[in-house]
């Protein structure tokens, strides 16, 4: 019993953001541990690729949706094509998120919070937490149709639970106005996520279906030496986290491992929060 209790087998689970840096990371898990991920993402032809990849890899059936999951109507549409394929959903994960960036002028810097772009602020709103709010609206409400119910699971961030510490992003030599920050709708995206999975964890209880939060810390992914070594200085286990080190705790949360585990938010961060 205890050696399978990860196990996804037979479990058909909804990815969003599929084909991002992390969302790789998340279908390629659920497709070792024998899930079916079906990959949601903006390019059909990303997502047909990666799901040939791990279908090749691990033996499954993996598939691939163009959708944008801040089209409800899209959204509803697709939910229909994967039940009338596999019978059932047993599973998401709200990955999907824009990395806010905005373009600056020579006299404006829009990152900051006054010169912060309304358009830009809808858009990351719209992706980030209304699309994750749209999803568990349509595929949440299939995983509570099935007689054991299943798994939501949110990806929030460090920085749903702690304010950045914008010091990491200030240049020498650069006056105070026009220093980069991180954007506002970065930190308002991810802590909505996690007042989201408070509210999904009791909507459907009673249906078996179980919600939570993961607040991954930052993945070291090719940013400047200097950057590293300040934010290294932060995180107690003094590192940016590797790739692949939020895969087993989307496991345990998919999984009947985890079967009473419901509203939890667990930062996976290296201890930063602590601090």
């Amino acid at each position: 019993m205890l050696e399978n209790i990860f196990r996804l087998d037979n479990k058909i689970i909804v990815i969003t953001g599929a084909t991002g840096l992390l969302g790789r990371k998340h279908a390629e898990a659920i497709a070792c541990y024998g899930g079916t991920p079906v990959l949601l993402d903006l390019s059909q032809q990303a997502v047909d690729d990666l799901a040939n990849e791990l279908n090749n890899k691990f033996n499954v059936r993996s598939i691939g949706f163009c959708v944008d999951i801040t089209d409800e109507q899209a959204i509803k549409s697709n939910t229909e094509l994967i039940i009338e394929k596999f019978g059932k959903i047993d599973g998401l994960v709200n990955n999907a998120a824009n990395n806010p960036k905005v373009e600056d002028s020579e006299k404006i810097n829009f990152s900051r919070l006054e010169n912060f772009p309304l358009n830009v602020w809808n858009d990351d709103i719209s992706v980030g937490l209304t699309g994750a709010f749209l999803c568990a609206k349509h595929y949440g409400f299939a995983i509570s149709k099935n007689s054991n119910g299943g798994s939501i699971v949110n990806i929030s961030s460090d920085l749903g639970l702690i304010a950045p510490d914008q010091r990491l992003y200030a240049k020498n030599g650069i006056d105070h106005d026009k220093q980069n920050v991180k954007p506002i709708t970065y930190s308002v995206v991810k802590t909505g996520l996690i007042g989201l999975t408070r509210y999904l964890a009791t909507y459907w209880a009673d249906k078996g279906v179980r919600c939570n939060v993961i607040c991954p810390g930052g993945v070291e992914n090719g940013q400047p030496v200097e950057f590293l070594k300040e934010i290294n200085k932060r995180i107690p286990v003094g590192r940016m986290a590797r790739v692949d080190e939020y895969q087993s705790t989307l496991l345990w949360m998919l999984s009947d491992s985890s079967s009473y585990l419901n509203g939890a938010i667990v930062p996976v961060d290296g201890g930063r929060t602590v601090w």
